[in-house]
């Protein structure tokens, strides 16, 4: 009899550990999609290569790859991360703008002049490839400061495109208030001659009775004199 429930107790309890498994993987996953939404939102939005934990060299092909898995793993229907939507607005900007070749290339025209300071300070050439070995074992590292170098010049051509952008604004705001002025002006000029015009028969009536008058004070000085 105890042999019989020994038996049956076992698979009961490899049920049990199975089970513990799964919420525990549970509990895990639920926490690594967290982790990750606090990553995207603390990456530096001016760099999409940050936000999406890519290296600058990744092709389009591995752009999209990295796409799909992040947005799938904190996809705001399976994150209860309470910013999860915003992080992943954050995701699908970042990936737009490696897809499109123009903002790409100005992306990675930034970061090649950062690279270009940061093997400057080190006294190495320009074409120094990453692989060098002086580049090896750098505190910080190289990529550190690579992106740390990217990060002050993506930030100064956001100044300066936000300051061209302000610029832009007031000039049209003052193109626009001259054509204002142009037009009230002549409106004013309209209502001026329309008021001239209305008015021909008054002045008309008035310069009658003034040359009216004028001779009947002429004939009189003229019978005063007679």
């Amino acid at each position: 009899m105890s042999t019989s429930a020994s038996s049956s107790s076992a698979p009961l309890a490899k049920q049990d550990e199975l089970d513990i498994d799964k919420i525990l993987n549970r509990e895990a996953s639920a926490f690594q999609r967290e982790v990750e939404v606090e990553r995207i939102l603390k990456a530096f939005k001016l760099n999409p290569y940050d936000i999406l934990d890519l290296d600058e060299s990744a092709s389009a092909e591995e752009v999209k790859k990295k796409y799909r898995q992040l947005s799938l793993f904190i996809h705001p229907d399976k994150c209860s991360h309470e910013r999860a939507p915003e992080a992943f607005d954050i995701l699908k900007k970042a990936k737009s703008e490696l897809s499109e070749e123009a903002k790409r290339a100005e992306l990675d025209a930034v970061i090649n002049q950062a690279r270009i300071v940061v093997l400057k300070s080190l006294n190495l050439p320009p074409n120094t490839p990453v692989t060098d070995p002086k580049l090896q074992g750098l505190q910080p590292a190289f990529k550190q400061r690579l992106r740390a170098e990217s990060k002050q010049l993506l930030i100064s051509e956001e100044l300066r495109r936000r300051k061209a952008v302000k610029m832009n604004l007031a000039n049209e705001g003052l193109e626009a208030r001259k054509k204002d002025e142009e037009i009230a002006q002549r409106k004013r000029k309209a209502e001026e001659d329309k008021s001239w015009e209305d008015n021909r028969e008054q002045r008309v009536d008035s310069w009658r009775s003034f040359a009216n008058s004028s001779k009947k004070k002429k004939k009189a000085k003229i019978n005063i004199l007679g």
